[in-house]
């Protein structure tokens, strides 16, 4: 450690820090606009520079190393002078244009233009203008004149999304960020530059010109999306959401947001939402109000109950649903006598796991581990928070390995991969097992493996180094031979001192397993129910012909039924719905989703919901009491999470596994959703569908 004084304090910090760091530590501020504690240092913009004593010109705080004794000052008169003179150069080519700029009331230089800008500029020649650029539907480049060259953006796409696809070009005064010769910005964590961006030069495209920032109440959430379970500020006006972006928090997703976090708000307001609830009848849609939708519900299961025995119910839930949702739901269907529960509509094998299937490690050992197998997922894409995470550990000279179906470009460097269709992939993980065991002298778990020379080489990795991770993907956890896959992960983390889990698919994938949404002793499980033979299926949540392993065939199936209800945000499921119940989305009601790592985060509605629409908790704990159905006395949402999550969520989480090991088994390739088709709100956010991944997925030329 080396002690220097600073501001007359003294202040302790790391040998090799820079003087920014220890100004951090000692809670003083100094102003920047280059500087970001997650980027590398580029000391672009001095406007840190501090008074250094000894030192013959006044020195960037971000850019000078610490020395024992070191004295700094950074609010004298030397410095202050040195501050003024910079932000004086960096005003003389802004343009005047705060009343019509989107960062106005949140932009750095504004608020530090008022601490060190002059009155009245000394500048009387024509400003530079430069030109605007159209970089896809997520960012808008319109007013790159306001660009300081700070370069936050480019360091962004090298060191955290994984790709440069910004850079500056030219000198002096003709400096400007851009992509290459009219690229788009196609990075899946693209929309955390409009953050970082400390002007107004990069701002929100489905955001522009919508509203100002003092107008926007700012209210905490969690992400619906993928299973990071990601912090958010959702930024609200007159009851609407307008903006959403990242809270900060370390343990979960450091200050960085995906996407599909960020912009799918605008499915919230769309033209798609179910507003009352709505009967099939003569096979037209009619508007009705709760108390006849809910009657109609409770009175047809009661029927079909009595016609064809509780078996014939049954409910297909999302994992994207709240603790509390699935909790109801599950006691629904079991207080009605069933046990056809499910929340895993993509899987192919259903195989009775003794425990909550998790990560096995928490979300920020992310960063750190050394050796990483990754099977069956596009990391990248499945999980965007989680990739970044893996790349800054490549930084730091971990190794990634990956068994998977196709070479996709993961942005960043990987060490061994094997590309396998998924009916091989049990057979590449034997091999990998074979390999190990030759290495350790122990027996492989299962005949059959090859030691070849990918194998070996996984197997080497794996091997050495310490903090490892074994990570199934949703391609694994969907795969026809799922408990296979996990038991030779299983076998190999044994036998590598790694840790093994799933990255899990959803928000709350860990949490409906936690509080029971999937099949009892002798219930169907998802596949067996959209094969159709029920009678009353409640769909909460999902859309089967895009969220199933089934497809279009959901359809058919759920054709055959007497009843369907759809409880959704959204106008859904109408070819073969008898009844839909509009349920609030994230932003509309209380709830907890429970992450990957199985942490359990709460979060409240941030707006109030939109006309007839109501919590899907509460809809279900009606439709409970209306059927004279223990367990639906609750009065507030807590009271519900207070039954339905275990105290010890930690004790229920296991990977652990008994499953005989299958290799060579014909097996198709599982279902997997693309980034931008993983759940409703996503499928119908306008910017997002209008991206390169988005128009890829449907089959479209992308170009560059």
């Amino acid at each position: 450690m080396v002690e220097i004084e600073l501001d007359g304090k003294k202040v302790e910090v790391a040998e090799g820090s820079m003087v920014m760091h220890a100004a951090d530590k000692a809670g003083t501020y100094i102003p920047h606009f280059c500087y970001h504690k997650k980027l590398s240092i580029a000391a672009n913009c001095r406007m840190c520079l501090v008074e250094v004593e000894k030192a013959p010109k006044p020195m960037p705080a971000c850019a000078t190393p610490v020395t024992q004794g070191m004295i700094v000052r950074t609010q004298s008169e030397k410095a202050v002078k040195a501050q003024q003179s910079v932000m004086e150069f960096l005003l003389i080519n802004h343009p005047l244009d705060c009343p019509i700029c989107d960062q106005g009331g949140e932009c750095q230089l504004q608020d530090l233009a008022v601490g060190y800008g002059g009155s009245s500029s000394r500048y009387e020649e024509e400003k530079r203008v430069v030109f605007h650029k159209d970089v896809g539907p997520l960012i808008s480049m319109e007013e790159m004149s306001r660009c300081i060259h700070c370069t936050r953006c480019v360091r962004f796409g090298q060191e955290v999304a994984g790709v440069m696809e910004l850079g500056m070009i030219h000198r002096g005064e003709h400096s400007e960020i851009t992509t290459i010769v009219g690229d788009t910005i196609d990075s899946e964590l693209s929309g955390n530059m409009i953050d970082i961006c400390p002007v107004g030069a990069l701002t929100s495209k489905p955001f522009r010109y919508s509203a100002r920032t003092w107008e926007l109440s700012r209210r905490k959430s969690v992400s619906p999306h993928d299973s990071t379970g990601a912090n958010l500020i959702v930024q609200v006006k007159n009851h609407k959401v307008m903006r959403v972006v990242p809270f900060e928090n370390d343990a979960v997703n450091e200050c960085w947001i995906a996407d599909r976090d960020r912009f799918s708000y605008e499915a919230l307001n769309g033209a798609d939402r179910l507003t009352a609830p709505m009967l099939k009848q003569g096979g037209q849609w009619q508007t009705v109000d709760w108390q006849t939708a809910l009657e109609y519900v409770a009175n047809g299961l009661k029927q079909i109950k009595a016609d064809h025995g509780a078996s014939a119910i049954g409910a297909l839930v999302s994992p994207h649903s709240t603790v509390e949702e699935l909790h109801l739901a599950a006691t629904l269907v079991r207080g009605l006598g069933s046990e056809n529960i499910d929340h895993r509509l993509r899987h192919a094998e259903f195989g009775s796991t003794g425990g909550v299937r998790w990560l096995g490690l928490p979300v920020a050992s992310l960063s750190a581990l050394q050796r990483v197998l990754v099977v069956g997922s596009n990391l990248r894409k499945d999980h965007p928070l989680f990739a970044q995470r893996v790349r800054q550990a490549v930084k730091k000279g971990a190794q990634v390995s990956v068994i998977h179906s196709s070479q996709d470009d993961w942005a960043m460097p990987v060490a061994h991969t094997v590309v396998s269709p998924a009916a091989g992939w049990a057979q590449a993980l034997a091999d990998v097992a074979a390999a190990v065991a030759a290495e350790s002298n122990v027996s492989a778990p299962v005949q059959g493996g090859n030691v070849t020379d990918a194998a070996k080489a996984i197997a080497k990795s794996l091997l050495s180094g310490e903090r490892k991770a074994i990570l199934l993907g949703n391609g694994a956890a969907h795969h026809a031979h799922a408990a296979s896959l996990l038991a030779l992960a299983q076998w190999l983390a044994n036998h590598t001192g790694a840790s093994f889990g799933y990255l899990t698919e959803a928000a709350n994938t860990v949490g409906a397993q936690l509080v029971g949404a999937q099949p009892g002793s002798g219930g169907q499980n998802a596949g067996q129910m959209l094969a159709g033979g029920l009678k009353a299926v409640l769909l909460l949540n999902n859309e089967p012909e895009h969220d199933s392993a089934a497809g279009a065939k959901a359809a058919a199936a759920l054709q055959g039924a007497q009843m369907v209800v759809t409880l959704s945000p959204f106008k859904t499921n109408l070819a073969f719905s008898d009844v839909l119940l509009p349920i609030s989305p994230f932003s509309e009601t209380a709830g907890t989703f429970v992450n990957a790592e199985g942490r359990a985060q709460s979060f409240h509605g941030v707006v109030r919901p939109l006309a007839e629409t109501r919590p899907a908790w509460k809809v279900l704990r009606v439709l409970g009491s209306l059927l004279d159905l223990p367990g639906f006395g609750f009065e507030t949402v807590e009271e519900v999470r207070a039954a339905a999550l275990p105290a010890d969520i930690a004790a229920k989480l296991s990977n652990a596994t008994d499953a005989s090991i299958v290799v060579g088994a014909a097996a198709g390739e599982p279902c997997v959703a693309a980034i931008y088709q993983l759940d409703g709100l996503t499928r119908r956010a306008t910017a997002l569908q209008l991206t390169a991944d988005a128009r890829a997925a449907a089959g479209e030329e992308v170009t560059a």
